[in-house]
């Protein structure tokens, strides 16, 4: 399905799981991920919640010719798909970029959040993590999305996952590159995060019951940097993954699904 920006760009979505359920959650993306990424999370969710899945602005089925966009904007974007749907008060979880926008949501519609899960956060860069992201740029403007995920893989994904991939590394790499061809819309995602800021200070006007889960072995955003967003959120509970990487809807997805309905039915 497809939602009009206020900008009148196209927002592809999706409507999933119980469609008569009470409580519906929303999920959103990592960088260059697409509604396609939450498969196997999902299944632990479908039969009790309505389910959202969107891509943003520049992601999987969604407008990709547009300037750039700030998290702000693309928290802006998450309502225009719920107003269309009449959903008033979802679950938000959110992975990486998609849980930075979380973030955003939180703060600027806080009547909005029924509770917040951010998985693989952050809420700052450091020196190394933006050596990462210079690194990404400029695989991306040299060879393209091709080159940028034989980087990014090894950043993203644990030794363990490598070892007993879910789906096997080539296959995840065939699939991903149809949908990722556009380099400046990832170009224009990635901006969003050099131009943040640091948005910890904001954080503390998050009220929403909130859980964070990290991998412990999450080599692109630090666990300690996760840990800054369990400091500055003072409803929030911090849970470790152990020996899990970061993108932590593809690994230890048992794991993490058991914390998030743990965290629910409190």
């Amino acid at each position: 399905m497809i939602c009009k920006t206020e900008d009148n760009l196209d927002i592809y979505y999706e409507i999933q799981g119980n469609t008569n359920a009470s409580e519906t959650i929303i999920f959103l993306n990592g960088l260059t991920q697409s509604t396609l990424s939450w498969f196997f999370t999902m299944q632990y969710f479908k039969d009790k919640y309505k389910i959202v899945l969107m891509d943003f602005i520049f992601q999987g089925q969604s407008s990709k010719n547009a300037e750039w966009r700030p998290f702000d904007q693309h928290a802006k974007d998450i309502t225009k798909v719920l107003d269309k749907e009449n959903i008033r008060k979802p679950i938000v979880i959110g992975l990486s970029y998609g849980s930075a926008v979380a973030q955003h949501f939180a703060v600027l519609f806080p009547e909005r959040v029924s509770k917040l899960i951010l998985i693989s956060s952050f809420a700052h860069s450091t020196p190394y993590f933006d050596a990462i992201g210079l690194g990404w740029a400029r695989a991306l403007e040299v060879g393209g999305y091709n080159l940028l995920l034989d980087v990014m893989l090894p950043n993203v994904l644990s030794e363990s996952y490598f070892n007993n991939p879910i789906i096997p590394i080539e296959a995840m790499k065939e699939a991903r590159k149809e949908a990722n061809q556009n380099t400046e819309a990832i170009l224009n995602l990635m901006r969003a995060t050099k131009e943040r800021g640091d948005y910890r200070q904001e954080l503390k006007k998050i009220t929403t019951p909130t859980l964070i889960i990290h991998g412990e072995k999450d080599l692109l955003i630090l666990p300690h940097m996760a840990n800054e967003i369990h400091l500055n959120i003072k409803n929030s509970k911090f849970v470790i993954i152990p020996l899990a990487g970061h993108t932590l809807n593809l690994e230890y997805v048992p794991e993490v699904c058991g914390h998030i309905i743990e965290f629910l039915k409190s």
